[in-house]
């Protein structure tokens, strides 16, 4: 790649289009001054002027192509999973020894004391830092980012200022607090404990999204946000290593995103499906914590009704957001749109492509509407609404069907991290709410639950996906969990990507055991989750799998406990 073209990967002047060829070439054909960057067999991204952006890019070019924007998901355990009574069995004492854990997130504070051996070594064997663009240090063929091996870590540590050799870190300390909970030292003068201590760590700081997609998605100031094609690299790298490094890895994803069709098909569902297919690998992903905030609709329109009406209040603190509507087969839906203030939009006929601007005299707001009724991705409908100068107060949607059959459709707001709670459906629901990655069929799946009182942490993301693939698959320990904060010192952190980390520590010790001492050699994500859903705990009272806890409690002492037999 030529350095004129390697130089858009990073540039703000173009934009990336996620393709899904195939290794079918002719499906890169067609984009003007575009540059080609293959990631694998399935994936390449086309990086084009951000001038093609515009409010017509859905009908130029559809909506899976668009890259995702992902947020953080997040706000006494190692007892919760009986990690604790494990290690004190000697035929069983798993620690993650042999295994890589990694972190595709932040980054990591990589000086903090948890992720250094007695020693006084590095834990991390390597860093991939996409904020840190080199024409040279770019790890195999990615052209993006700085690579930073064990050894320099190691000669960064001895020095007296570590960030002047690897100047990699994580400014907002999501990344640490996941690595830490997944594979952090033991710590006891500190009270803290990882999950498996012994695993070493394979980090990717990622790339904040590019302005042209923070302001088609109206992403606020200040909030973290990624891209989903940088998500698939990071991913990609982690794979990359642990096959250079000959070991196996357990892989935590803490971020999600609304912005899909919530049927585990977005593209980095559909390559998280692929790489937890691989052996020796455990891919972990949290659900969300969407569950009751109101940002899900879910709504049947019946023939001889006509339409169901939708009410959305929105909040003076959010003017501009986004809104999508799936529709399932074989329903054809269109909407009508009323203002607080009472302007009436008639309804908005249906076609295979159409793209409007609504202005609204006697408001400021403007609505820019996409209909895709066969949506390239899912062939399900799609209505796709960014929302502009939105006035305060409730609006009105009312959703109309087409034909004489009962049809079904959802409606889903941003993520927390994108929106506020003071913007919320006034009859919203609480099911089919998880996040992507979170939807994807393979890999596991975590909700987060307070393991002082063994209830349902009250904002986790609840089931099942859009097309009715059982998720979550498992809960973990996710209410203020004890892990250190940038600068110095631990707190609380909530949510399911917390739980999510406590899952990849036990994923890593699962493969301990199988890969590492050849109980089990080959294990993938389907095989490790089935054993974790063995020995899960559930309730008497509860029918399993079921759209909150998925199969269980997570109890890794009860698994092992299985397979001896007694």
């Amino acid at each position: 790649m030529l350095e004129e073209e390697r130089a858009r990967i990073h540039s703000e002047d173009y934009a990336d289009l996620i393709i899904e060829y195939r290794r079918n070439p002719k499906l890169l054909e067609g984009f003007t001054d575009a540059t080609i960057h293959i990631m694998n067999d399935a994936f390449a991204i086309v990086h084009v002027p951000a001038t093609q952006i515009t409010d017509r890019t859905i009908e130029q070019f559809g909506f899976s192509v668009i890259p995702n924007l992902f947020g953080l998901i997040s706000e006494t355990s190692l007892e919760a999973s009986r990690v604790d009574r494990l290690r004190t069995i000697p035929a069983f004492d798993l620690r993650g020894e042999g295994v890589l854990v990694g972190i595709v997130d932040t980054g990591i504070d990589y000086t903090n004391p948890v992720f250094r051996r007695e020693d006084g070594t590095t834990k991390v064997m390597a860093i991939w830092d996409q904020t840190i663009d080199s024409a040279q240090e770019y790890p195999y063929n990615y052209y993006f980012g700085t690579q930073y091996q064990a050894e320099q870590i190691n000669q960064a540590l001895a020095s007296e200022n570590p960030l002047e050799i690897v100047p990699s870190t994580d400014e907002i300390g999501h990344g640490t607090m996941l690595a830490s909970i997944a594979a952090g030292m033991d710590i006891p003068e500190d009270d803290f404990y990882g999950v498996a201590p012994e695993a070493d760590l394979v980090v990717v700081k990622l790339l904040p999204a590019k302005m042209v997609y923070r302001d088609f998605f109206f992403i606020p100031e200040g909030v973290p946000s990624y891209q989903e094609n940088k998500i698939m690299w990071g991913v990609q790298y982690c794979i990359a290593k642990a096959r250079e490094l000959g070991r196996p890895i357990a892989i935590c994803i803490g971020l999600g995103t609304s912005q899909e069709a919530h049927d585990g098909r977005s593209h980095l569902s559909t390559f998280l499906d692929i790489v937890a297919d691989f052996s020796n690998t455990a891919v972990v992903v949290a659900v969300g914590n969407e569950g009751n905030t109101g940002r899900h609709f879910f709504g049947i329109v019946d023939p001889e009704v006509g339409n169901t009406r939708v009410e959305l209040n929105v909040s003076e603190n959010d003017p501009n957001f986004t809104m999508e509507l799936w529709g399932d087969a074989p329903g054809i839906f269109s909407i009508d749109i009323l203002s607080p203030s009472g302007e009436y939009i008639p309804r908005i006929p249906p076609g295979l492509k159409v793209s409007r601007v609504i202005s609204f005299i006697f408001e400021n707001a403007v609505i820019y509407l996409d209909y895709q009724t066969v949506e390239s991705e899912t062939g399900d409908q799609l209505i796709f609404l960014r929302l502009e100068n939105m006035t305060p107060g409730i609006w009105q949607f009312n959703v109309y069907g087409q034909g004489d059959l009962v049809t079904a459709f959802h409606i889903w707001l941003p993520m927390g991290e994108f929106i506020s709670n003071e913007t919320y459906f006034i009859q919203p629901n609480i099911y089919t709410t998880i996040l992507a990655p979170g939807t994807a069929m393979i890999p596991i799946s975590i909700t987060a639950y307070n393991p002082l009182n063994e209830n349902l942490y009250v904002n986790s993301s609840r089931g099942y996906t859009r097309a009715g693939i059982i998720k979550p698959d498992l809960a973990a320990p996710g209410v203020n969990y004890i892990a250190p904060v940038l600068g110095g010192g631990y707190t609380a952190y909530t949510g399911t990507s917390v739980a999510a980390a406590h899952a990849t520590g036990i994923a890593a010790m699962v493969l301990e055991w199988g890969v590492i001492r050849g109980n089990q050699p080959g294990m993938d994500t389907t095989v490790i989750k089935k054993f974790l859903i063995r020995g899960a705990r559930r309730r008497p009272n509860l029918t399993y799998p079921n759209r909150d806890w998925g199969y269980g409690i997570l109890d890794v002492f009860n698994v092992f406990d299985i397979l001896r037999g007694d």
